[in-house]
């Protein structure tokens, strides 16, 4: 069984209690129109350009192909590159290979970290998460980080792996959710019911989209249904304007379909009226 991931990131203070290493897997149902790590939506290995040094020679452009309706790096557009700025984005791995070269780093994750499994989306590639928590049990402390969007039976066998869930909700009212993620939400709705009811510890966490999710309804919506699950804490984490520049890396245009020029509202009396804590992030 083969996993891919896009990066390894050491000495994470976001993706769960503690330092923590978290593996960005590739491959994500969700087309969500903020989305910050474009390259994680396709399972494919695609090939990255750093901007950093960039010529704007053109030579990776006349090296690629058209596909899909655009231009694809390929591997003579690697070889041509006179700066070296192309990298390969997607790195296959056997469950036992990474979990071997996650360990090497438990002496500091054992201190109140451990392992976060992030993407795109991880239960993408469900079997493969399953196998790595399994060999991962009882040694290090394990999370997801998912957009909840997988069936009910996934998401249970999920829960009775991993130690912690960090959990997005973004869109309360389906065809919104449809029209900005390219999804229904009623997957992800019943999973988190499932998540609020089982026992695992886990933390909820919007992003905070100008117009999209920061509107009154939706917070409002959100804080309701949190209530109703007797979840009194979200984590908020505002939208990040350098976004859109990942997309020039692999050749995509970026798109949100909202105004980024406009500040997000957290609109903290609504989660205050309910005893709900705010934290942003």
């Amino acid at each position: 069984m083969l996993g891919r991931f896009f990066s390894i990131e050491e000495f994470s203070v976001y993706d769960g209690p503690g330092i923590r290493t978290t593996v960005f897997l590739k491959g994500c149902p969700l087309r969500c129109s903020w989305c910050h790590n474009p390259e994680g939506q396709s399972h494919a290995i695609e090939i990255a350009r750093s901007p950093n040094g960039c010529l704007a020679c053109g030579t990776c452009e006349r090296f690629a192909e058209k596909l899909d309706g655009g231009l694809h790096f390929t591997k003579k557009s690697i070889e041509n590159c006179p700066r070296n700025l192309l990298r390969l984005c997607g790195e296959d791995i056997e469950p036992e290979a990474l979990c071997e070269r996650l360990l090497k780093n438990a002496p500091i994750l054992k201190n109140g970290g451990g392992i976060t499994f992030s993407g795109g989306e991880p239960l993408a590639q469900s079997e493969f998460v399953f196998e790595c928590l399994s060999l991962l049990r009882g040694k290090l402390h394990t999370a997801l980080q998912t957009c909840g969007y997988c069936d009910a039976e996934t998401f249970t066998r999920a829960l009775g792996l991993c130690d912690y869930v960090l959990y997005d909700l973004k869109i309360i009212d389906d065809s919104t959710h449809v029209r900005y993620t390219g999804v229904s939400n009623q997957k992800i709705l019943q999973n988190f019911r499932t998540l609020a009811q089982s026992g695992v510890d886990f933390v909820v966490r919007l992003p905070l989209i100008p117009t999209v999710t920061d509107t009154e309804d939706n917070i409002r919506s959100i804080a309701q249904i949190l209530n109703e699950n007797g979840v009194n804490y979200i984590e908020v984490l505002p939208y990040n304007k350098i976004a859109g520049g990942k997309y020039s890396m692999v050749m995509r245009e970026f798109s949100p379909g909202f105004d980024e020029s406009i500040a997000s509202d957290p609109r903290t009396e609504i989660f205050n009226g309910l005893g709900i804590t705010q934290k942003i992030l």
